[in-house]
C-alpha cells in the first residue's frame, strides 16, 4: 500500500504559483516546496510541471535543481520525474557508477511489471540516445553482461499458470549450475530472464523442497563474484521484492555512514506503490519504526521530505 497522502481536489496552477513564490528572489522556501510536492501523486506532479512551464516559461525541475542542494535536491529531482524517466535516470547512474551498482539494474529489471520495464527502456532511449541494453553491455562483460542484458530486455509472461514438473527440473538445473560456480551458467541466465515470476516462484519453492535449503541461502554459501551477487539479487527481487527492499533500507540505515542513495531510491520509487507494506516489514524485522530510524540518521530538509513521503508529518 502507498504511503503518499495526496489530495483528491488538485489545482495545478495554484500549486505552480506557490512553487514560484517559493523560489523567486533571495532564499528558497523549502517548506512550501515539500508541502506541495510531498503530497502530490505522479499525475499531479506532471500537471504541476506543465502548468509551471506554461505560466512562468521555465522548467520546474531545472529551477529546483538550481535552488536546492545535496541529498534533498537529489531526492526531490527523482521524485518529480515521471516514473519511467526516474527509473531510466537511476539505471544510468548505476551503470556509470565507479562502484558498479549492478544490483540497481537487477532491481529495476526484476521488480517492475513487463509493461513498466518496457516504458523504462523507451524513456532511457529518449533521454540518453542509447538503449539501456547497449549501455549495460558496454560497462560489463562475460556472464554478468549476459545476465543483465537478458534481464533488462525480458518481457515476461504475466499469467498465473505454472508447470510443476518444469519447476522441479529447472530447480535441479539451478542447483547444479551454481554449485561451486562451475556449472552451466547460461542455463541460470536463461531461466531467470525468460520464465514468468509465477513459474520462478514454483521453481524456487521446488529448490527448497528438493535440497532442504533456500536457493538464496545456497548462493550466500558460494563464492560471491559479481555474477553470483547479481543472481542472488535477481532471485530475491523476483521471489519477494518487499522483503528485498526492507533489507536495502536496513543496510542503508545501519551501516557506518548512511547510504543516502539506497534510502532515497526505496522511498521515492515505492511511496506510491507498497512502501506501507515495506515499513511494516521493517518494524517486524527491527522492532523500530522506519520513520524513527530515518529521523535519527539524517537531518534538515532531506529528512523532512523523506518523512513526508513515508507518511509521517513533522
Amino acid at each position: 500500500m502507498s504511503t503518499l497522502v495526496a489530495p483528491k481536489n488538485h489545482f495545478p496552477k495554484d500549486d505552480a504559483d506557490v512553487l514560484w513564490k517559493a523560489v523567486k528572489g533571495w532564499g528558497t522556501d523549502e517548506s512550501s516546496i515539500i508541502d506541495i510536492m510531498g503530497h502530490r501523486n505522479a499525475a499531479q506532479r506532471q500537471q504541476i510541471r506543465l502548468a509551471y512551464n506554461d505560466i512562468y516559461q521555465e522548467d520546474l525541475i531545472k529551477r529546483l535543481e538550481s535552488e536546492l542542494s545535496g541529498d534533498f535536491e537529489k531526492a526531490m529531482y527523482r521524485w518529480i520525474l515521471e516514473p519511467a524517466e526516474r527509473y531510466a535516470v537511476l539505471a544510468n547512474v548505476a551503470i556509470r557508477n565507479a562502484n558498479k551498482d549492478y544490483h540497481v539494474i537487477v532491481e529495476i529489471a526484476c521488480v517492475l511489471h513487463p509493461d513498466e520495464l518496457l516504458s523504462v527502456r523507451h524513456a532511457y532511449h529518449n533521454r540518453y540516445k542509447h538503449s539501456l541494453e547497449e549501455d549495460v553491455a558496454a560497462y560489463t562483460n562475460g556472464h554478468l553482461r549476459q545476465l543483465l542484458v537478458g534481464l533488462v530486455t525480458s518481457f515476461r509472461y504475466d499469467g498465473i499458470e505454472i508447470n510443476p514438473s518444469l519447476a522441479k527440473f529447472e530447480a535441479n538445473i539451478l542447483h547444479e549450475a551454481i554449485k561451486d560456480n562451475k556449472g552451466n551458467l547460461e542455463e541460470v541466465i536463461r531461466i531467470l530472464s525468460t520464465r514468468s515470476k509465477t513459474q520462478l516462484l514454483a521453481t524456487f519453492n521446488s529448490y527448497r523442497d528438493l535440497h532442504s535449503i533456500s536457493i538464496t541461502k545456497k548462493l550466500l554459501n558460494e563464492v560471491s563474484d559479481d555474477f553470483l551477487k547479481a543472481v542472488h539479487v535477481a532471485i530475491r527481487c523476483l521471489n519477494d521484492h518487499k522483503k528485498y527492499y526492507e533489507k536495502v533500507l536496513r543496510n542503508a540505515l545501519k551501516r557506518v555512514g548512511t547510504d543516502e542513495d539506497g534510502l532515497t531510491r526505496v522511498v521515492v520509487t515505492r511511496a506510491e506503490k507498497d512502501l506501507k507494506d515495506i515499513k511494516e516489514l521493517y518494524y517486524k524485522r527491527n522492532s523500530v519504526h522506519i520513520e524513527d530510524a530515518v529521523a535519527k540518521e539524517i537531518s534538515g530538509n532531506y529528512k523532512r521530505f523523506l518523512l513526508t513521503l513515508l507518511g509521517k508529518e513533522h
